[in-house]
């Protein structure tokens, strides 16, 4: 084989040293986009499962900007109102971590090169030496020599900074300024989506507060409205009852004057002895059967009564009531009605009044009609429960509580007794619904009670119950609230 040319073969292998090592920058160009590609991709997938939290994304691109730029460390800061708070850093030793610690965070304006991150200027310090502030203690306590700082831009407006540091001094390639502005970049995109999140999740949790209170406010007009309906069907129907009401029971009552009349006119007569026990058991038999109609007459006369006050829209005097004297006077007079009923009535009463509750205008008598039934109600459930469980170491137990609550007076009547089940707690306030057994209870009770406070004093009234448990019903009444007259003018 001819021998190439000297010249010739010394070209040839020059230029095969130049392909060499161009592919070897290639190779190493490449490994080194890789690696700032796959630290990209980490920082991002750490973004992601962190939307709400920058601390793990500080931490992540602190030990990513050391790792890839050859640093000795790295610090991440954030500027808020003018002062840099540090955020995240890789550690060297514990002496030098506490010294980097104990002097954050500080004023930007304390250091030079923080100032130009600020200002959105690539900062590098080639030997930190030249340093009179405290940044130089920092470096000689951290062992570093030359530090680069990339700034954190948010509408050109600097949030933060990333700086690197290596232990000898001299600058930094432009790749390593170029890799750390991306680092800073991606802790921007952190920083918004935090805060973007935290703004979604707080709008998320007002909306749904929001719709809460939307249904509760929709449930309670749709009861309002139904028990308004209910209201006006009750007076007319109270009213057509009563004419007739009126005739049976004057009636009955005139009959039994008969009765007595028709025996003091068959006193003197001769009858037979059989006929005259006859006609006295007659009389007798009617005399008792009058006098069941008279008390059940009167018992449908005070149903149609409650009917009627169920429908009125006020009764009594509108004004200025002390909220806890009426509690408490409700509360005596409710216990001296259940002794007189039943002699060996006991409970225990507990008051707790807000001495701020104060004054409040409402109509006075109303109000303590609505009490008198929610505490003769707890009296009662007491009571049940004290029978069912034939009275071993149970104590009955009524709680009147009231509380001031800014423009508004809460009421809480709450008893130990048997409780409501949920069933019964969505009718509870329907006319006419009641538990009791028959001629207990006429079932208007709770209905006026809610048409009182809700319709006719603007409040509202809740119940929280567990079965065999306890009861509490939570009235809330404004302290203030125009009144409509027949015409429909406020006063």
């Amino acid at each position: 084989m001819t021998a190439l040319p000297q010249n010739v073969a010394e070209s040839l292998e020059r230029r095969i040293a130049e392909l060499e090592r161009q592919l070897q920058i290639a190779a190493a160009g490449r490994d080194e986009a890789l690696e700032r590609q796959t630290a990209t991709a980490d920082i991002l997938k750490v973004i992601a499962s962190s939307p709400s939290d920058t601390q793990p994304v500080f931490e992540a691109i602190a030990r990513s900007a050391k790792s890839l730029i050859g640093g000795f460390s790295s610090t991440v800061f954030q500027i808020i109102d003018g002062i840099a708070h540090l955020k995240a850093f890789t550690s060297t030793t514990p002496a030098a971590d506490d010294v980097l610690t104990s002097t954050f965070p500080r004023p930007v304006a304390d250091f030079p090169p923080f100032r130009m991150a600020q200002a959105g200027e690539v900062t590098q310090i080639p030997d930190t030496a030249a340093l009179s502030d405290e940044l130089l203690g920092i470096s000689q306590a951290r062992g570093f020599r030359s530090m680069l700082f990339a700034p954190l831009m948010k509408d050109d407006v600097s949030i933060g900074f990333i700086a690197v540091t290596r232990v000898e001094p001299g600058t930094f390639a432009e790749r390593h300024v170029k890799l750390l502005q991306t680092f800073a970049d991606q802790a921007v995109i952190a920083i918004a989506n935090a805060r973007l999140f935290k703004e979604v999740q707080q709008r998320t949790r007002e909306l749904s507060r929001s719709l809460d209170e939307l249904r509760t406010a929709q449930d309670r007009l749709v009861q309002t409205e139904k028990l308004a309906s209910l209201g006006q069907l009750t007076a007319g129907i109270a009213h057509e009852i009563k004419n007739p009401l009126n005739f049976v029971n004057n009636f009955a009552a005139v009959s039994v004057e008969l009765i007595d009349e028709l025996n003091e006119a068959l006193a003197p007569a001769m009858l037979p002895d059989k006929t005259r026990q006859d006609v006295d058991e007659l009389t007798g038999l009617l005399q008792d059967n009058l006098a069941k109609v008279v008390q059940h007459g009167k018992r449908a006369d005070s149903i149609v009564r409650n009917m009627l006050l169920h429908s009125r829209d006020g009764s009594g005097e509108h004004r200025a009531a002390d909220i806890n004297a009426l509690v408490d006077e409700s509360l005596d007079l409710a216990f001296h009605g259940a002794r007189a009923e039943k002699p060996q009535f006991d409970v225990r009463i507990e008051r707790d009044f807000d001495a701020g509750a104060g004054m409040i205008e409402v109509f006075p008598q109303d109000i303590t009609r609505v009490l008198l039934n929610l505490i003769s109600n707890g009296f009662y459930a007491v009571t049940k429960r004290k029978t069912e469980r034939g009275g071993a170491g149970f104590e009955p137990l009524v709680t009147a509580t009231t509380k001031a609550r800014g423009e508004h007076v809460e009421i809480r009547i709450r008893d130990n007794g048997t409780g409501i089940a949920a069933e019964v707690k969505e009718k509870m306030f329907n006319p006419f619904f009641t538990t009791k057994p028959p001629g207990e209870g006429t079932g208007l009770g709770l209905s006026m009670s809610h048409d009182i406070i809700v319709k006719q004093h603007g409040g509202t009234i809740d119940v929280d119950s567990t079965p065999g448990e306890f009861t509490e019903f939570r009235i809330l009444l404004p302290r203030m609230r125009s009144i409509s007259n027949k015409s429909g003018v406020d006063r």
